[in-house]
């Protein structure tokens, strides 16, 4: 959090804040491990492999490549690798870094940019989320330079304990939601919480490759026909509102991203905009559908110890180019940004 603080404040997002949390867990029962409990984790695995319906809706068809989490250290074959994740979990109190872009005419309205910074596997969490914490980090290095001005705020933020429950996230809306619009002090202009229109998300953002082959392994190159996912949760209390936001986004897409179309799905699951999606217009980006396609095994890396900067290639990247530069053009259109002269 320190280095990510000193970043956005080296690009000019200097009003960098922190959200500060308690994290605790429900403690766990530790036992020994019993030839029972191996067989009901099998007859889980098996259970799920049967299941055709994906989480936040759906369903799944097609191969299926295997999904979970590594607990094993000792896949991580790097020395130095394996001893950065050997830090352990620990209750207690957590923080997450945000800045924002104050707008000139309506900054009492404000859009949030959100990636998460934690990740688990035993790799480098490079895809996830790394991908999506640079993807808000380099959108807060472009709003930031002192020649562009947006007419509405936007907040850039890196949520923490993504990966244990969306803690972050839920924090920042329990602790910030009704400090919305409040002039502070009164009459000073300034906005401590702007009025929230809208929150975006980004998760994982580097790799479609395909569905798995029937064995289970898949291509090794990106595929030509990749595209960036852009999911709205039909069922919120938002999701005329989100899937409308969502289609922004595909629109700045369509003019604006380089190599790689965008596609709007109804089914947004499992990441930090899901504590937003009943009270405000919420998307997420993503490589693929989280629920009917991540959660059926597309992507191998998924929380894994390959989950690494090398095991990406440039096409692998461009895809998380393309998402920058979606998210960047729609937010300059609903923010009123401009250049001066």
């Amino acid at each position: 959090m320190d280095w990510i603080e000193a970043q956005l404040k080296s690009y000019g997002c200097t009003n960098t804040e922190r959200i500060k949390y308690e994290y605790n867990p429900p403690p766990q029962q530790q036992r020994p491990a019993t030839a029972a409990d191996s067989a009901a984790a099998a007859a889980r695995r098996a259970a799920a492999a049967r299941n055709t319906q994906a989480s936040g809706g759906g369903r799944i068809r097609g191969n299926r490549g295997r999904t979970g989490v590594n607990q094993d250290s000792l896949r991580q074959p790097d020395a130095r690798l394996r001893a950065l994740n050997a830090e352990p979990t620990t209750p207690g109190p957590r923080e997450e870094v945000y800045c924002t872009k104050v707008g000139t005419t309506r900054p009492d309205e404000m859009y949030i940019v959100g990636g998460h910074m934690d990740g688990h596997g035993w790799g480098e969490a490079a895809n996830d989320d790394g991908s999506g914490s640079a993807i808000v980090m380099e959108l807060a290095r472009i709003f930031s330079a002192p020649d562009v001005t947006t007419e509405r705020s936007i907040r850039f933020i890196l949520w923490n304990n993504e990966e244990t429950g969306l803690n972050g996230a839920r924090a920042y809306v329990a602790q910030r939601q009704a400090l919305q619009g409040q002039e502070s002090p009164a009459g000073s202009g300034k906005y401590p919480e702007p009025k929230w229109l809208g929150m975006i998300q980004h998760d994982m953002m580097l790799f479609d490759h395909g569905m798995p082959r029937a064995d289970g392994t898949l291509s090794p190159e990106q595929r030509p026909e990749a595209d960036v996912n852009i999911e709205f949760q039909s069922n919120s209390k938002m999701s005329e509102a989100s899937q409308k936001l969502a289609w922004a986004l595909h629109s700045a897409n369509s003019k604006y991203a380089t190599d790689y179309p965008a596609q709007v799905g109804p089914h947004m699951t499992n990441t930090d905009s899901a504590p937003f999606q009943d009270i405000v217009a919420a998307i997420s980006l993503r490589e693929n559908e989280r629920g009917r396609e991540i959660g059926a095994g597309w992507d191998p890396h998924w929380h894994q110890p390959t989950d690494l900067y090398s095991t990406f290639s440039d096409k692998d990247f461009r895809l998380g180019l393309n998402a920058a530069q979606t998210t960047l053009a729609a937010l300059a259109q609903l923010t009123g940004a401009s250049l001066k002269k």
